[in-house]
């Protein structure tokens, strides 16, 4: 059975981190309001609306969890209450803001970053003699109208919190690799069943929906995405479905993946053959077959992404389809479908034990057909685990 969130022993770690790596980045405090970062910290999953929620992380000090009355009784089914993390509740006509500077140490934090002017005042002037003022960082999702807000009570424009937690989401506890695991196992079984819904007559939309349905039979709590992408549709890497029938003699490309609770998500394509493919389409398929698997081969610690990225893309260039090959070879997954280390050219963040993400070249003939192939894969001690296990082939639909 599924749980909607990990142990607190995992949060209490993550948070621990993180405001470790808040101290080393000189900051003051992180403050994450709803979303990706603070479903990674406490396992919440509140929503934004104009009444502030917001985790405030200081450098040094306890960590406070400011919410509105209204949602005190949702905060209290995350990690929030387990990890004896304080709560202040606040209703209409109080101030949230001026919570937040209290939970990062009141005037101080002010009082101790560069100067800044908000909406047309003066903010209070650093420290003198202080060689690094401080600032807050907060997470990428905070919304203007709290952010602008926030902004001025505190006296400084916050940067973004991502550079502070973007390698404590990249590198995946074993809990996360599990979750990552169960979720690709999900898809695979989806993916096994791909062909009894690619029938010549039915359309796009009606395999996709056969998915959809599929997808959450299998384990997932909702839908996140759906390719199905026949002919010369399967040329456009990111089209979705429509209301084309499918042929006999189509080539498929079928991209599917989803949240699997704790909300990890799956991410997997196959190619899928309507009948036996051309012999120009077969030896095109099997170049990009070798593409993807010199690409999962290079991974390993101390690889950095854009080799990864490179390993794929010279096996096509040496047969002629380096142009077909339109985009990178992969991104990171996790909480979110595409987070960081994306897998391309000009990266060359080295690969840690613990970074998961996808492998998927891929080529395109625009009006004719395309193929693609993706796994999502977790960087071992020595090399990759792949949590897609399904064949890698061609896979051929018989025509009856």
């Amino acid at each position: 059975m599924t749980t909607s969130r990990f142990s607190s022993d995992v949060y209490a770690q993550r948070l621990a981190a993180a405001a470790r790596a808040t101290a080393e980045a000189g900051l003051a405090g992180l403050v994450i309001t709803p979303g990706y970062d603070l479903r990674y910290l406490v396992g919440s999953r509140a929503q934004t609306f104009e009444r502030l929620t917001a985790l405030v992380v200081p450098a040094a000090g306890d960590p406070t969890m400011i919410v509105p009355r209204l949602e005190l009784a949702a905060m209290k089914e995350s990690a929030v209450g387990e990890l004896g993390i304080a709560l202040r509740d606040w209703v209409d006509g109080d101030d949230p803001y001026a919570l937040v500077a209290a939970a990062l140490g009141g005037s101080s934090v002010a009082e101790k970053s560069a100067p800044l002017a908000v909406a047309g005042k003066s903010a209070p002037l650093a420290v003198a003699g202080q060689s690094a003022p401080l600032a807050v960082a907060v997470t990428d999702s905070m919304p203007a109208l709290h952010l602008l807000p926030m902004a001025e009570t505190l006296g400084v424009v916050p940067v973004v919190a991502t550079d502070v937690l973007r390698t404590l989401r990249m590198i995946k506890d074993a809990a996360e690799v599990e979750a990552l695991r169960k979720a690709g196992e999900a898809i695979d079984r989806v993916h096994a069943r791909v062909p009894e819904f690619l029938v010549p007559g039915r359309t796009e939309a009606d395999v996709a929906a056969d998915i959809a349905e599929a997808i959450v039979a299998e384990g997932h709590s909702e839908v996140a995405f759906i390719i199905v992408g026949s002919g010369p549709h399967g040329a456009d890497p990111h089209h979705e479905c429509s209301d084309r029938e499918l042929r006999s003699g189509d080539i498929v490309v079928v991209d599917i993946g989803g949240p699997y609770e704790p909300g990890y998500n799956s991410d997997s394509t196959r190619t899928y053959s309507i009948g036996e493919p051309g012999p120009d389409i077969a030896r095109r398929y099997a170049v990009l077959q070798r593409a993807q698997r010199a690409a999962v081969d290079a991974v390993r610690p101390g690889v950095t992404a854009e080799q990864i990225d490179a390993a794929a893309r010279d096996v096509l260039a040496a047969e002629g389809m380096g142009e077909a090959f339109v985009h990178r070879t992969g991104h990171g997954i996790g909480l979110s479908v595409h987070e960081e280390p994306y897998i391309v050219a000009g990266n060359r963040l080295e690969l840690q034990e613990g970074m998961a993400f996808s492998v998927e070249p891929g080529i395109y003939f625009p009006g004719e057909w395309g193929a693609r192939i993706e796994d999502i894969v977790i960087v071992t001690a020595d090399g990759a685990q792949s949590v897609n296990n399904r064949p890698h082939e061609l896979v051929v639909v018989p025509v009856s």
